[in-house]
């Protein structure tokens, strides 16, 4: 591939990328204006659509606090990894 077409390539996806960030941003534009119309409400029915919005619980470990409580239990049970992160950037 020569530099001309990797270039094309990058505006193209640059491109796409900003249509996608559009979509999603209008998505969530839509998604709060549901949510405001249903409020404390759970479900909905809107023609063919049945619209949720439900409260759900989660549990996570603080691992901020366990590296300060137990750093040897902490440093025993940390996992590095290593992975490449993808950028296109524009230099213009």
């Amino acid at each position: 591939m020569s530099t001309n077409e990797l270039e094309q390539k990058a505006r193209e996806l640059r491109q796409l990328q900003a249509l996608i960030e559009e979509a999603e941003a209008e998505a969530e534009a839509l998604k709060d204006e549901i949510k405001a119309y249903m409020g404390s409400t759970e479900a909905v029915q809107a023609g063919e659509y049945r619209i949720t919005w439900k409260p759900v619980k989660t549990s996570r470990l603080d691992t901020a606090a366990i590296k300060k409580a137990l750093p040897d239990v902490a440093r025993q049970f940390t996992k590095t990894t290593i992975s490449r992160r993808f950028v296109v950037a524009n230099m213009a």
